[in-house]
């Protein structure tokens, strides 16, 4: 009898809390928006060429995702793939007090099986332009992308106008399918995936189908007719670009149009003017484009490599002035672009992104950590893998988020990574004497809120004469960046060039041949996060490491995220020996902390 008067007094505390909250803070702007996707296989001839794609709901690219500041996602995704897991990455999303649901499989979760159905839950908590894709195996080479665009609440204007808001994905597609590529990669002797055969703007190219059967390659398919973006003459409109490439660097331009950048990666951009944008894997940026010439006729967007030497023709899309028609090609030719090894430009942009003047949000001063990654190409055992300080990185089959909150210690090398390489004595313009590297599950274990440093350096692969761009990538976090460099990073000497006064902020960063990149970041989101270069094949090949900090805070993890590795062994417990029931009493204790700190005076 007792028991059953304290659970109704526990239940009228509650109920009077929720009230409370309700009535102090008033009625909420924020929506929930709810989505159901189907995942699954499909012949698409987004190039021309007939290939098998992976598709949500029909669709690849994928549905876009638009979302207000403050609304929360919950996506369902069913894995209707029969013969493959998935798992969905929301890059840029910082996944605060969600970190299940960030979508790393091997860190944060256990793939979505085949017919199996997992909930992603998480909030748009900054306004921006973001991007969403597969973060298993090599599936975003299949086309498993799309977008999310998040808007200020009603009442709140951004810092520049604009008539209309578009979206532009930006994306490389390859004849092969990801299994034959992974197979390349994973093989003696090694097959690299070679060049794109054709670049994409929202999902459409057009590939040379010269001597190919038209059951294969219809140069006449609608899927592949170019895509448009109609505008009407004189007004200004919003690009939202998302680089969603598996490899390629890109430029991006707009024939006779001038671009004015205003935002990268969900930050404000000190606005400056270009005819072209550099735009690496991972990337977002929204530009500026006013419709202001001759509207009697139609203009080529256009897309080319750079920082590779392309063997993959330029992608073209139309700018179509109104009325003209949509599918009008231009009188003129496409513009070709800059050229690839330009790389002194390409580092001119980097330097040239600051934070916009009213929206900086400062650095601290200094750092408690710096960690050094030496980005090489080295071999294991025979096999051409890309390392960290002469270290591949490889995932466990039990997520470390799971591992680390349920304190299983054996499933992953509890060695700390090294923080450094002999940089004195290491040459990063030649092919390294020591190609053979390790490989290693470990992680770096970050002090909570603690200010950590992250110096990129670049040196030469394998090839001679061949250093690579590499877009790094980090899960959880946006960081400041705080300089570029050409050669080997001196610290006694580099350190005084950051840009502490208006450096901006982001998600993803280049790392440019023979260079190095400094970042800045605050451990201050309880998790385990994922910073690794974006290029498919790179991350495929071990160029990761992981960041785990404040894992104590994180709240109890949905059973969802369960069913790999030691995990099971957990799910087969909850039913064995009350395991569910002490997850619930977790779970309760965790909710009623919660609202006594949020009620609190």
């Amino acid at each position: 009898m007792v028991g059953i008067l304290h659970c109704q007094g526990l239940v009228i505390m509650l109920l009077v809390t929720c009230i409370f909250i309700a009535l102090t803070t008033g009625p909420a702007a924020a929506i929930e928006r709810h989505y159901i996707w189907e995942v699954s296989y499909q012949y698409k001839s987004l190039d021309c060429c007939k290939k098998l794609a992976i598709a949500i709901n029909g669709l690849t690219p994928g549905p876009t995702i638009s979302a207000v500041h403050g609304d929360t996602i919950v996506v369902d995704v069913i894995n209707n793939l029969l013969m493959e897991n998935v798992a969905i990455h929301w890059h840029g999303i910082r996944q605060r007090g969600t970190p299940w649901s960030d979508g790393a499989d091997g860190v944060t979760q256990c793939a979505i099986m085949p017919g199996e159905t997992y909930r992603y839950t998480f909030v748009a908590d900054r306004a921006g332009t973001y991007m969403y894709h597969s973060h298993y195996g090599m599936q975003k080479e299949a086309g498993l992308y799309g977008m999310i665009n998040v808007s200020l609440p009603l009442g709140v204007s951004e810092p520049f106008n604009y008539d209309f808001d578009r979206g532009i994905i930006l994306s490389d597609w390859y004849h092969h399918t990801s299994y034959e590529q992974a197979t390349g990669l994973s093989s003696i002797p090694f097959e690299w995936i070679g060049e794109p055969q054709s670049l994409l703007i929202n999902g459409r190219g057009n590939y040379n189908c010269s001597g190919l059967a038209p059951s294969v390659c219809n140069s006449t398919n609608p899927q592949c007719s170019p895509s448009t973006l109609t505008v009407i003459s004189g007004k200004t409109y919003r690009l939202r670009l998302a680089s969603l490439t598996s490899l390629s660097s890109l430029s991006f331009q707009i024939e006779d149009h001038e671009m004015t950048v205003v935002e990268a990666d969900g930050h404000y951009v000190e606005p400056f003017v270009t005819k072209n944008l550099y735009i690496y894997s991972g990337e977002t940026y929204s530009v500026l484009v006013t419709a202001n010439k001759d509207p009697s006729r139609n203009y080529w967007t256009s897309i080319n490599v750079v920082a590779r030497k392309p063997k993959t023709p330029n992608g073209l899309a139309i700018f179509n002035y109104y009325p003209n028609h949509f599918h009008e090609f231009p009188p003129t030719n496409p513009p070709p672009g800059p050229l690839w090894n330009d790389i002194q430009s390409q580092m001119n942009q980097s330097l040239t992104i600051k934070a916009r003047q009213g929206f900086i949000v400062s650095p601290p001063k200094k750092s408690d950590r710096v960690i050094v990654l030496l980005n090489t190409q080295n071999k294991i055992n025979g096999y051409v893998r890309w390392s960290l300080n002469n270290v591949s990185h490889s995932l466990p089959s039990t997520p470390y988020l799971i591992a680390l909150r349920d304190n299983m210690t054996d499933v992953f090398d509890p060695t700390p990574p090294p923080e450094d390489y002999d940089s004195e004595n290491y040459d990063i313009y030649s092919v390294s004497n020591n190609t053979n590297a390790n490989s290693s599950t470990s992680i770096y274990r970050l002090q909570f809120n603690s200010t950590v440093d992250i110096i990129l350096q670049n040196a030469n692969s394998m090839r001679a004469n061949c250093s690579e761009v590499h877009p790094w990538h980090l899960h959880g976090h946006d960081f400041w960046v705080l300089g570029y460099g050409e050669g080997k990073f001196n610290s006694s000497r580099d350190i005084e060039k950051y840009n502490l006064v208006d450096p901006i902020m982001k998600n993803t960063v280049p790392l440019h041949p023979y260079g190095w990149t400094a970042l800045r970041f605050q451990a201050d989101n309880p998790g385990v996060w994922l910073f690794h270069c974006h290029i498919e094949a790179h991350l495929f090949l071990g160029m990761l490491v992981v960041f785990e900090s404040g894992v104590e805070k994180v709240g109890i993890i949905p059973m969802s995220n369960y069913g790999c590795g030691k995990t099971k062994s957990l799910i087969k417990r909850s039913f064995d020996n009350g395991f569910f029931k002490y997850r619930l009493n977790k779970f309760m204790i965790h909710f009623l902390n919660t609202l006594v700190k949020h009620t609190q005076c």
